[in-house]
Parts: structure tokens; sequence; C-alpha cells
């Protein structure tokens, strides 16, 4: 069956996944079109096309003990120097996303792996794209501002033309989307006001 590339993230819902995707196109960033926006949970990960059973038996058992939880995006920053990448920052709804990616790649499931990078979730806006269309990436999203009640999460596969294609979307167990102000405990489904 040979191998393939997943990954798993959250999807950025319309009208605000084309707007940055748009957006990233517009900035020089000739990755922009393959590659939905998103989310990361799980970087993209290379495994036997014969495993992909068990990824998503794993998947479903993740979200079958998630809960919706709100999910804001506001702002830029950038992991300059270090990698070339500006994003548009998750402000609420980081801590349930670092949770969820734990799960996906606990150690006794089938995408166990290490990060390159410690866990940050974003929105990638531009990447590896000049210092002066970075800069105005930077600049122009800067008071960008969305969210969502975030109800799940898809596991994609990267094909040989490099686009990414969603191949089955994993819907959080429970029904109740907390309010804007509260944070979500996933592990736990449990609600805390801030």
């Amino acid at each position: 069956m040979g191998t393939v590339t997943i990954g798993v993230s959250i999807a950025v819902p319309e009208p605000h996944g084309s707007l940055l995707q748009e957006r990233r196109a517009g900035f020089g960033d000739a990755a922009a079109h393959g590659i939905p926006t998103h989310v990361t949970l799980l970087p993209p990960t290379e495994l036997d096309a014969a495993g992909l059973p068990v990824v998503e038996a794993h998947l479903t058992e993740v979200a079958a003990t998630g809960r919706p939880f709100p999910l804001r995006l506001s702002g830029t920053g950038t992991f300059r120097p270090v990698s070339p990448v500006v994003f548009v920052q998750v402000v609420q709804g980081a801590e349930a996303c670092t949770r969820l990616q734990k799960r996906v790649r606990d150690a006794s499931g089938p995408l166990a792996r290490e990060l390159q990078f410690p866990y940050h979730p974003h929105v990638t806006v531009a990447h590896g794209i000049d210092d002066a269309a970075m800069d105005r990436a930077f600049r122009e999203l800067a008071d960008y501002d969305a969210q969502w009640p975030c109800t799940g999460f898809a596991l994609y596969e990267q094909g040989p033309d490099g686009v990414w294609r969603k191949l089955r979307e994993f819907t959080f167990g429970g029904s109740v989307v907390p309010s804007q102000a509260g944070h979500v405990d996933i592990e736990r489904g449990t609600i805390a006001s801030r």
C-alpha cells in the first residue's frame, strides 16, 4: 500500500478560512492554496497507509471524549528568527488545543511522536517568503479578530501534488458549547469561568 503523509488539525471555518487563505496567497506564499486554513494538532506525519484505520479509530476515541470550546483568533505573531513564519494568534482556546494535541499524540496511540518545536497553537498566514512580505503580513493582519465554537477536528492527507485534502471529520462527543468567557477542560469535560 505504501506510505501516506497525514496531519490532524482544527479547520478555520468560513468565512474566516477563505479570507485568511486569500490573504496568505496575497503575501506571496505559493503554498497557500494547497493548505486549508487551520490550527495544527498533529504536524505532517508519514505512516504506512495500512495503518489509517487504526489512526481513525484512535481519533474517533479522542473526539468522543472531547467537548466543544470557544476558539478566538486575534492579532499576529511570528516565530522568526527560529522559523520563517508569521501567524494569527489563538488568544482563546489555546489551552484546550494544547490538551487536545497531546491526546492525539498520546504515547500509547498510533500517532505518538516528538515535535520539532514546542507546541504553540496558531494559524499560519505567511511561511518561507521574503522578509518584506513577512513584515507586511504581520502588519496587515495585526487587527484581525475572529471567533467561533470549535466542535471537532479533521484528518488530512497530503497528495502527491502537495495539496492537503480532508479525509474525515471528527466531532466532539459533547454537544454544549460553553460561553466565550468560559474555559473547557477537554480531558475532564468541565467548564470553569475565568
